[in-house]
């Protein structure tokens, strides 16, 4: 399961309380290496090898409940045309490359990816909550 980061709890904190306006961003699914950390310090994004991030729209997510939401499609990333490493973790930003990342969370079970795979969320597996 995933939490927010800083970065988005500042945001929407600012938000809720007046202190600044916040347009929700399409999101966008990657993946990574080591646990990125609250503060996306540790993210280790694969580099190459026809790795992309996946954007996703508001259709992709079901409501939240319990104070927490999961996807409702998959989420199917481009075939590997090379390593990838070990992915353990995930992170949702607020662009395609470079930008703010939103959400993390560790994986239940780290996957190698090389040569021909395609890396997947399948409906229901990418959990976000507000920690």
């Amino acid at each position: 399961m995933g939490g927010f980061s800083n970065f988005w709890e500042n945001e929407i904190l600012d938000h809720l309380f007046g202190k600044g306006s916040y347009t929700p961003p399409a999101i966008h699914a990657g993946l990574s290496t080591a646990d990125p950390g609250d503060d996306g310090s540790g993210l280790s994004e694969p580099s190459g090898n026809g790795y992309a991030r996946v954007q996703t729209s508001s259709s992709d997510w079901n409501a939240a409940s319990g104070g927490q939401l999961d996807n409702a499609n998959d989420i199917t990333f481009p075939e590997a045309t090379g390593s990838w490493g070990t992915i353990t973790h995930f992170a949702l930003f607020d662009a395609a490359s470079g930008a703010n990342m939103l959400a993390h969370g560790s994986l239940s079970e780290s996957k190698a990816i090389g040569s021909g795979d395609t890396a997947k969320f399948a409906a229901g597996d990418l959990d976000v909550s507000l920690d």
